[in-house]
């Protein structure tokens, strides 16, 4: 299969890949004796860098109809072109014995899963080449983009060298490699993102910059990364970074040190893939579901549901949303359903194909209809959640008081807490202006999910609970426009739960 959005091909236009080269030799000072663009595609950035007096400039392609556009257009003799896949190449026998080696282009905007759902053989072997762990080895946080897997395998084959890497890519992808490398230990002298209108160049609506790391013989690792404008690339816009050991996505914003280990373990909402079948509207009394057939099953086994677009007051008891949950803990066998809830289970049997189309790894050899994000925490009665894509974090008490708990979707996130008291103190903790303020010092606001779990998890309420004052609370209680509740008393009961007095994790 070939196309667009298999290759994720999007070609520079000249007069941008020009811009580059000229930012690169007249800026930089980069004086390469070789080029190389590792995926060359119809070859603007081949002919742009004939601006440098290099030997010899190589053009990397797997798409043999662009290669024979390239060797058409491009005359120069110092121009080679190679149709071959980069995911195979032996990157080091070119680089061997060159000193001054420049790497330029604009790899493919795709990520594995993509790929892997149009069943493209343009990909890279299945690899965890960020050493994840556990259930993010398996699950959407191995979801990698190929770019980023392009750029790292070229940072980690020219590590040691003096070379200069300067690549378009996502804003997303360009932090990645800074916080991936600084992990390695990899040798480099800076790495700048220089932001430019993709919607302009490329017509899309996406976050992008030209990336440009200088990597070194020496042991040496920059901590800062500078963002500036492509128009403007003199003026620092912002840096991220690490200042005393400690991670900040804009340095200029930090104020109050609250960075730490939360002693509350953040989870994510329960995963199903199957929204058409699991999760259910109220018409009148009777459920329907996203194929807008009536449901009629057992209520036992149907929750309210908060997704993530649905954060938008701090106290949440009741959703027009319900979702179907099949199981208590991951893997639980969901034979029984037939015997507990039969009209259930013929409901789940009677749209077995919606189940069997799932294409997530994490599903094979798990029972019929099984879910993920699931565990006894999920039923906990009180809870603190939040929206993983607002820029500015809402966080709400989820609290049901007929025994039927509230459940999230999994691009939200959720603390636990044994009394709707200890709850509230922690909502309102989070939405302080203080803690606010340190949110958007950790988190990438550009990111299309700014408010992950790794950043959540780096919330230190023992911090916090050194430095906030109660009037703090009491003003953030009315700036949330909540009638008077909060208490004293309450933040002293919260200050004297398992987690902040032992630091031990509880589950409710």
């Amino acid at each position: 299969m070939s196309g667009k959005r298999e290759y994720g091909d999007y070609q520079t236009p000249e007069y941008f890949s020009l811009a580059v080269c000229e930012y690169l030799k007249y800026e930089r000072q980069i004086m390469p004796t070789i080029i190389i663009e590792p995926t060359c595609g119809i070859g603007s950035f081949l002919k742009s860098s004939l601006i440098f007096d290099a030997s010899e400039i190589i053009g990397i392609e797997v798409n043999s109809e662009y290669c024979e556009i390239c060797e058409k257009n491009i005359l120069d003799p110092r121009v080679r072109i190679l149709n071959t896949d980069f995911f195979e190449y032996d990157y080091k026998s070119v680089i061997k014995r060159k000193e001054q080696l420049l790497i330029v282009g604009n790899p493919p905007w795709v990520n594995n899963s993509t790929l892997s759902s149009l069943n493209s053989d343009n990909m890279p072997a299945k690899v965890n080449f960020k050493g994840l762990k556990g259930m993010d080895a398996i699950t959407g946080a191995s979801n990698f983009d190929i770019c980023e897997y392009i750029i790292l395998k070229l940072i980690t084959s020219l590590h040691g060298t003096n070379a200069t890497i300067a690549m378009l890519c996502k804003t997303s992808v360009a932090r990645n490699i800074f916080i991936e490398m600084k992990r390695s230990h990899m040798q480099f002298t800076s790495c700048d993102i220089f932001e430019f209108n993709a919607n302009k160049v490329f017509g899309i609506n996406v976050s992008a910059c030209l990336l440009v790391i200088n990597l070194n013989v020496k042991e040496v690792s920059a901590e800062i990364c500078n963002v500036y404008s492509f128009d403007k690339p003199k003026e620092v816009k912002s840096s991220f970074g690490y200042v005393d050991g400690k991670f900040y996505s804009n340095i200029s914003k930090r104020d109050d040190d609250f960075l730490g280990n939360c002693c509350f373990e953040w989870r994510q909402g329960v995963k199903h893939d199957c929204s058409k079948v699991m999760e259910l509207s109220l018409n009148g009394t009777s459920f329907v579901n996203g194929l807008k057939e009536p449901v009629d099953i057992e209520k036992n086994y149907v929750f309210p549901l908060i997704k993530s677009s649905m954060f938008k007051s701090p106290i949440i008891k009741s959703s027009e949303k319900y979702v179907l949950v099949t199981q208590r803990k991951i893997q639980e066998d969901t034979s029984h359903i037939a015997i507990d809830a039969p009209k259930t289970w013929n409901y789940l049997m009677e749209h077995r194909e919606y189940f069997l189309k799932r294409k997530s790894s994490i599903y094979k050899k798990a029972p019929e209809f099984s879910m993920f994000g699931i565990g006894n925490y999920s039923y906990a009665k009180y809870k603190v959640g939040v929206s993983g894509f607002y820029k500015k974090p809402l966080f709400s008490v989820l609290a049901s008081f007929d025994n039927k708990t509230i459940m999230t979707d999994d691009t939200s996130y959720f603390i636990c807490f044994p009394t709707y008291e200890t709850a509230y103190v922690a909502m309102l903790i989070l939405n302080s202006a203080r803690v606010q303020k340190f949110l958007s010092s950790i988190a990438f606001l550009d990111a299309k999910r700014p408010y992950t779990k790794k950043v959540l998890e780096q919330i230190d309420f023992h911090k916090i609970l050194q430095s906030i004052q109660v009037t703090e609370l009491i003003n953030t209680e009315k700036d949330l426009g909540l009638e008077k509740y909060f208490t004293e008393n309450m933040l002293n009961s919260f200050q004297c739960l398992p987690e902040l007095s032992q630091g031990t994790l509880t589950i409710y």
